[in-house]
């Protein structure tokens, strides 16, 4: 009995970890790139247009962003500082508000009577639901070569919630950065 629980539980546990929202779409080591070979960091100015990056929820995201990405790469060995780093990093993040849809299907919808013996039936698009889709792309340069050595993307589903979205973002740059 204990074992049909523990087992199950297992099942469970692999299941909801297999459900994850975000996913690494790319990583791109530059040739003879060893991560092992610097040991310093630092993050390139981010400039912003619009009204979105200007706020202050904006902001706070990506201070807390920088803050999963240092802690990812102080983990890999690699601490932060101001002046003259062996790498610098880039953060590109881009957020796509989408639609979800579904297809019509005969089973589910039935035809339209129009008039005598005149029944009609198309497949067509159904809005259900809108979601935002948020992109991180993560550029490593070297400024003494000025060469990009790295390069991760990885892609989520944003949610509403802030402490949703900080978790999503521990996550995501968890999954990124075990790549590098």
């Amino acid at each position: 009995m204990k074992n049909s629980l523990y087992c199950s539980l297992f099942i469970l546990l692999i299941l909801s970890a297999s459900c994850s929202s975000i996913r690494v779409v790319k990583t791109e080591p530059a040739d003879n790139f060893a991560l092992s070979s610097y040991q310093t960091f630092a993050f390139s100015d981010i400039e912003s247009a619009g009204d979105i990056p200007q706020s202050r929820f904006f902001r706070s995201q990506v201070d807390a962003l920088k803050t999963a990405i240092e802690k990812q790469m102080a983990r890999k060995g690699l601490r932060r500082v101001d002046t003259q780093p062996e790498l610098m990093m880039n953060i590109g993040i881009k957020i796509d508000e989408k639609t979800q849809t579904r297809q019509t299907d005969i089973r589910s919808d039935p035809p339209n009577y129009i008039g005598q013996r005149r029944y009609t039936w198309r497949s067509r698009e159904v809005e259900v639901g809108k979601y935002r889709q948020g992109t991180i792309d993560v550029h490593l340069v070297d400024p003494k070569r000025n060469e990009l050595v790295w390069r991760g993307i990885v892609e989520g589903i944003v949610p509403n919630k802030p402490e949703k979205l900080q978790k999503q973002i521990d996550e995501g740059m968890e999954k990124l950065f075990d790549k590098l």
